[in-house]
């Protein structure tokens, strides 16, 4: 009985629900697509701040629950245990409930604008939430903000598809959730455009400008009603003094190099540890690995968003009160020696738990590592006494934090301004300015493409600001394909192929064997002498006939290869085979032509 009121309080439930979409669905579409944008990116804002809070209060009420009650080194033997826990609760809820890879969300996002028409999952507007909390809260040393960018983007993304919005206004609604996403964790709205338009949105127009305002805007005030309007890094910074640029441009110069240690040693450590066929092998030599790395470094438990904070008021000394090695700190030099070891680890303990079944980002990650870069080479410099006047640690922890975001995320302006916008630091703008274009300028010589960029670079689905190579990206060959050609089998006669010349509207035949394999082409040019002579009908049979295509085009193959096929061949259709040689269809530049121009009406300025 009590079973069948809730099923019906439930049924009346989802009947208004869905009464009251189709209200606003109605209402909306009423509207110019450009108002309705206007109105949903107030939506999607409010769906990512809402996604952020409760992100944010998922980690700290899990990390609350288990450490909260630490206060001696001897509690830290917990830690040995934490990550692994948090890492198998991820893995076992993403394999059998979600059953999607849902990892390296920033990724995930750029390659639904290039390769899926900004399509994502709807599971994708909570199941990222779902799996970080718990990798994050029970220790997993990897970022929120990956995670809570792919929700919002989802969030977007899906609004979108509900109202039936174009391509365009699609990515920018999916735009507009990653933006409100990094606006409501952080509580930076400039951050979270300025992160969008230099990582995710290849377009920048007045169009997207706008919504993004508006979801930004409206994510963060969602934000400071339930976290409070206090910046999320307190900090005890010193005024900037015009001496120490030098010293900045040094920082910047360190942190370039830490950040081409930082992107090749994650790649390559997940890599070698995804080699690891068996998933649950491949959990627990991470999570024994992981919980090593936090028993003797507990800083790298988390986030480490509280070490960056203690860092950031001058008290390194608070972040290691529960460590089991806190003796040894009575040398001056082992403070920073310590900390050395926690910048190197960090990006192994990240690679652990990301590889090993955990859900999180490298965004933050790159935060906590820049920061401590900033303190150990600051800590360094006074200690040898390098200046008369000791240097403001906080303010290198700062410009540190800066640095090595804009040199691992190559976006130099997204760095300035969160770092500021998060610690309330606009006093320090011109060391952030210095830092981050002395950090990126260094990345940049040495690699060309951000952590977030150098997998689908190299797999040629990265979009870039360069209009054309953006167009030929989206273009999938897949979606190309005429198979209006009629086909002609190799044993067949001189005579078979006038038959089929008679229903034929063009002038190439494929010759597809019965079993679908490709032999060749037979120009209508090269038979126009000798299909009139009705003796040579049964004399002549097509294998005699047939040329070797110019070039193959393969249907999953990439727009500017085909482009490249077609150049150095000079032809104008090429036939396209699958992997395993069986004939598809062909491609023609005419078609190519004219899908490039609808594409690019869509991804152009207004």
């Amino acid at each position: 009985m009590k079973f069948g009121a809730f099923e019906n309080i439930y049924l009346k439930t989802a009947v208004f629900f869905r009464k009251g979409i189709g209200f606003v669905s109605s209402f909306l579409k009423g509207l110019p697509e450009h108002r309705m944008l206007l109105i949903l990116a107030f939506i999607v804002g409010l769906g990512s701040g809402f996604a952020a809070v409760i992100l944010k209060n998922m980690i700290h009420f899990c990390q609350w629950i288990l450490t909260g009650w630490f206060n001696t080194p001897q509690d830290s033997f917990w830690y040995l245990l934490y990550p692994g826990i948090g890492m198998l609760l991820a893995f076992l809820f993403v394999k059998y409930l979600i059953k999607d890879n849902i990892g390296h969300g920033v990724t995930k996002v750029l390659l639904a604008v290039s390769r899926n028409e900004s399509k994502i999952k709807a599971h994708n507007t909570w199941s990222s939430i779902a799996a970080s909390s718990v990798t994050i809260g029970f220790g997993g040393s990897v970022g929120a903000e990956a995670p809570i960018v792919y929700t919002g983007a989802a969030i977007g993304s899906n609004i979108a598809s509900l109202f039936g919005l174009s391509y365009k206004h699609m990515t920018i609604l999916l735009g507009c959730g990653a933006a409100g996403a990094v606006a409501g964790i952080f509580k930076a709205p400039m951050a979270g455009i300025l992160f969008t338009l230099e990582i995710l949105l290849f377009n920048i127009s007045m169009t997207s400008i706008l919504p993004l305002l508006v979801a930004t805007v409206t994510s963060t005030t969602v934000s400071y009603i339930f976290l409070g309007s206090a910046v999320p890094f307190e900090n005890t910074l010193q005024p900037f003094s015009i001496g120490n640029i030098p010293y900045y441009i040094i920082l910047g110069i360190a942190c370039g190099f830490v950040a081409l240690f930082f992107t090749k040693t994650t790649l390559r450590m997940e890599d070698k540890i995804k080699s690891i066929v068996n998933p649950y092998r491949r959990w627990l030599v991470s999570a024994l690995s992981l919980g090593v790395l936090i028993f003797l470094f507990p800083p790298l438990y988390g986030e480490g968003y509280g070490v960056l904070t203690y860092l950031l008021n001058g008290e390194p000394q608070e972040a290691l009160k529960t460590n089991i090695l806190r003796d040894l700190f009575l040398n001056p030099w082992m403070i920073p020696l310590y900390f050395l070891g926690v910048m190197f680890f960090k990006v192994y303990a990240m690679s652990f738990t990301n590889a090993g079944g955990g859900v999180g980002g490298t965004f933050g990650p790159t935060l906590f590592v820049g920061g401590v870069a900033g303190f150990v080479l600051v800590r360094v410099m006074n200690l040898l006494e390098i200046t008369s006047i000791a240097l403001p640690e906080t303010n290198f922890v700062l410009a540190g934090m800066a640095g090595l975001m804009a040199a691992v995320m190559q976006a130099p302006m997204t760095a300035i301004f969160l770092i500021a916008e998060i610690t309330g630091g606009y006093v320090l703008l011109i060391p952030l300015i210095v830092t981050s274009i002395s950090a990126f300028a260094t990345h940049r010589t040495f690699e060309s493409y951000s952590i977030y960029t150098k997998r689908i670079a190299n797999q040629g689905d990265l979009l870039t600001h360069d209009s054309d190579q953006a167009v030929l990206t989206l273009l999938k060959t897949g979606d190309l394909i005429e198979n209006d050609f009629v086909p002609v089998e190799p044993d067949a006669s001189l005579g078979d192929l006038v038959d089929v010349i008679a229903v034929s509207k063009r002038n190439i035949f494929p010759v597809v064997s019965s079993d679908g394999y490709f032999h060749g082409v037979i120009f209508l040019n090269d038979v126009r002498e000798i299909m009139f002579y009705r003796d040579m009908y049964e004399k002549v049979r097509i294998s005699e006939l047939m040329k070797d295509a110019p070039e193959y085009v393969y249907n999953d193959e990439k727009m500017d290869s085909v482009m490249r096929k077609f150049e150095d061949t000079g032809a104008w259709n090429l036939p396209v085979l699958d992997s395993h040689n069986h004939y598809l269809g062909f491609v023609s530049k005419s078609k190519i032509f004219s899908a490039y121009r609808e594409q690019l009406q869509q991804v152009s300025h207004d």
